[in-house]
């Protein structure tokens, strides 16, 4: 009787290894953590070229995550300045992301351009900004109100300030002058 205790004792001690080994394993796997590494409230960044004011960004709130990415959860706002501190245009979205690898930002819901000097705005649902190139573009649909007209189409294509722009697949009527 006492040689069954011992090996039912043995037994019962070897499948309790085997039930931990999992545990062991799992403890020892590696946890990448892939949220942001910090967080900004009411943001303000300013950009300039030769030494003047050209952009004021302005966020309720910016994640920045490791990569160099930025999301701008609670939405974004773009000042574009002339050469004398004027407005050129301003960009309003309901959501942001800035892609370092690509400096490039993409905004989507309710996005909404103003050209004060022209009296011209564009609405759209996306939004993407290549500062490189210094270009505004989307393929979404669009509306453009002017003085004069609504246009809508398909794509637009636009430089960052707004005063020079081209609707790629323009639907609708249209009113030609002669």
């Amino acid at each position: 009787m006492k040689r069954f205790a011992l090996y039912g004792w043995a037994l019962l001690f070897l499948s309790g290894l085997s039930f931990c080994q999992p545990a062991d394993e799992d403890i020892k796997k590696k946890v990448v953590y892939k949220g942001p590494m910090a967080e900004t409230h009411d943001l303000l960044t300013l950009y300039s070229d030769s030494a003047k004011l050209r952009i004021k960004l302005t966020s309720p709130l910016q994640l920045q995550y490791e990569s160099g990415d930025g999301v701008y959860p609670k939405g974004i706002n773009l000042v574009f300045l002339d050469e004398k501190g004027g407005v050129n245009n301003t960009v309003r979205a309901n959501y942001g992301k800035y892609i370092r690898q690509k400096d490039m930002y993409i905004i989507r819901g309710n996005v909404v351009v103003h050209n004060p000097n022209k009296e011209e705005t564009l609405r759209t649902e996306e939004l993407q900004w290549d500062r490189q190139t210094r270009k505004i573009f989307t393929e979404k649909f669009v509306t453009i109100q002017t003085k004069e007209d609504i246009l809508k189409g398909y794509g637009m294509t636009a430089n960052q300030d707004f005063t020079n722009w081209k609707i790629t697949k323009p639907t609708g009527v249209f009113t030609l002058q002669q």
